[in-house]
């Protein structure tokens, strides 16, 4: 398979250059949810049963999953995780002191709709020591590998002392950074999109 793409570039050189750069994978991590949510949806800033928000920024991030020929890809689970505003993960391997934001889901799911697109209400992401801020994502397609990425907030100067960050190739790094824009609606601070791109074309 490898070699038959090779050789499709090498003949239709002008095909290749049309095609989107894949988002580069990243590791999950050690706090990837271990236990089902009761609360999993796309809002994060919110947890089922708490009538408090969650600290932090309020930001909308939203995008497209699309395949590399630029193709959305309608119904991928896509899912987020990362730490509070106070830099702890709601996971029971988290080592943090600070105490845990119980305001703050932590972790989140929706399905993208038929053009590719998804929607997460959450907080801005903050560091916590050794990591630069970030949000770790997830895309799930039935029949494939799952591709685990991390965003990062572009122009971020602790990226360029976060080890993670630096392991990817320097011309791929802004395919996992995305500018966090002041919010224009009513109780959104930050907003941010971020396409993911598929390195593989998703079976019909």
């Amino acid at each position: 398979m490898v070699t038959a793409l090779a050789g499709v570039f090498v003949t239709f050189p002008a095909f290749a250059k049309h095609l989107l750069r894949a988002t580069p994978p990243q590791m999950a991590g050690p706090f990837y949810p271990v236990n089902p949510l009761l609360d999993d949806d796309n809002d994060l800033t919110r947890v089922a049963g708490r009538t408090t928000l969650a600290r932090g920024e309020i930001t909308e991030l939203s995008g497209r999953i699309l395949d590399v020929n630029a193709r959305a890809i309608e119904g991928a689970r896509v899912e987020i995780w990362q730490c509070d505003a106070n830099g702890r993960y709601r996971h029971p391997h988290d080592p943090g002191r600070s105490p845990l934001d119980e305001s703050f889901q932590g972790y989140g799911h929706t399905l993208t709709d038929d053009v590719g697109r998804y929607r997460f209400r959450t907080i801005r992401p903050v560091p916590y020591p050794g990591r630069t801020p970030h949000i770790h994502m997830a895309v799930l397609l039935a029949g494939a590998t799952p591709l685990v990425t991390q965003l990062y907030v572009r122009e971020e100067p602790r990226n360029q002392g976060d080890f993670l960050f630096n392991r990817i190739p320097v011309e791929q790094r802004q395919l996992v950074t995305a500018p966090f824009v002041p919010g224009k609606e009513a109780g959104v601070d930050w907003r941010a999109d971020f396409d993911v791109v598929l390195g593989h074309t998703p079976r019909a």
